[in-house]
């Protein structure tokens, strides 16, 4: 087996579930359709992509990423965007997003052509 900065097949980077009955769960995607983190490892931590905060059943403060499209936009983009946010991951603290986050989202949703 090659180690993953050797070899040239890409095919861990990601891969689209054509018979997945939820595809696509992300609108706004413009590449080929990444699965592989169908559930983002990012969910506990800090990271750019949009996310609203709200509290469950249990009083738990939790992070609503259906807005996100980051992990799912081509496989060499959301592999990229995975590696470098695990690099160095923060917990997330349960607040709400950092605003200088949310304005990098709203400027790039205001630049997309509808």
């Amino acid at each position: 087996m090659e180690p993953k900065d050797s070899t040239n097949n890409q095919g861990f980077k990601g891969f689209t579930n054509e018979n997945c009955p939820f595809l696509p769960c992300h609108s706004g995607v413009k590449r080929e359709f990444n699965c592989l983190f169908c559930y983002c490892p990012l969910i506990a931590y800090d990271c750019p992509g949009p996310y609203e905060v709200f509290t469950d059943a249990q009083g738990v403060t939790r992070k609503d990423c259906t807005a996100c499209t980051l992990p799912h936009d081509g496989y060499q983009a959301s592999w990229a965007f995975i590696q470098k946010w695990l690099a160095k991951p923060v917990v997330w603290n349960g607040q709400p997003q950092h605003e200088r986050y949310r304005r990098k989202a709203r400027l790039k949703s205001e630049q997309m052509p509808d």
